[in-house]
């Protein structure tokens, strides 16, 4: 549905950007097949990985919720500056041992996030790369998950600390700007 938008919106892509995680890249794949365009350049990127939730990662949320409170684990998952409880680094869970991770020192895999975490993660990579292939002239494309995307769209729409927690991102319904020169959103597209 997601490729069927963009190709209805006639979008055509330059380049595109995904996480390392696999839900991502086969959605990015899933979106590029529909575009046909198959063939532009991709960069994977672990800084566009999902938030990590430290030791909540592969619990339910009922489960979670029984152990801390609803409220708390609302405050996890909808705050800026809320980190949940770290995953221990000898944690069978913890990704030390992923190749996906092996250019990054163990101290670098954070053992939990929060969503400014997750920004401060992102920022570089967009900094560095994809700020400046927009600034090129090129069309990007990035397709990663909810908390990367949100954090992304703080930066990009300046949303406050508060006012981020109210902010959804839809699943599959792609999000679509067009920033000026100095790389806001131009509204009135």
């Amino acid at each position: 549905m997601a490729g069927r938008l963009l190709k209805e919106r006639g979008c055509q892509f330059d380049m595109a950007y995904t996480s390392v995680l696999k839900r991502a890249i086969r959605t990015l794949w899933i979106v590029l097949d529909e575009l046909d365009q198959m063939w532009i350049p991709v960069t994977a990127s672990w800084r566009l990985n999902e938030r990590i939730y430290g030791d909540l990662q592969g619990r339910s949320k009922k489960e979670t919720e029984e152990k801390y409170g609803a409220w708390q684990v609302h405050r996890w998952r909808r705050g800026y500056l809320e980190r949940p409880p770290a995953l221990d680094r000898e944690d069978e869970r913890f990704p030390s041992g992923d190749p996906r991770y092996k250019t990054l020192k163990g101290s670098q895999i954070p053992t939990a996030e929060s969503l400014k975490d997750t920004l401060d993660r992102l920022l570089p990579l967009w900094h560095e790369r994809i700020a400046a292939d927009l600034r090129d002239g090129k069309s990007v494309f990035i397709c990663a998950h909810g908390n990367t995307i949100r954090a992304l769209v703080k930066h990009i729409d300046g949303v406050s600390d508060h006012d981020i927690e109210d902010v959804e991102i839809p699943t599959g319904r792609p999000l679509i700007y067009q920033l000026d020169a100095y790389l806001k959103p131009n509204h009135n597209f």
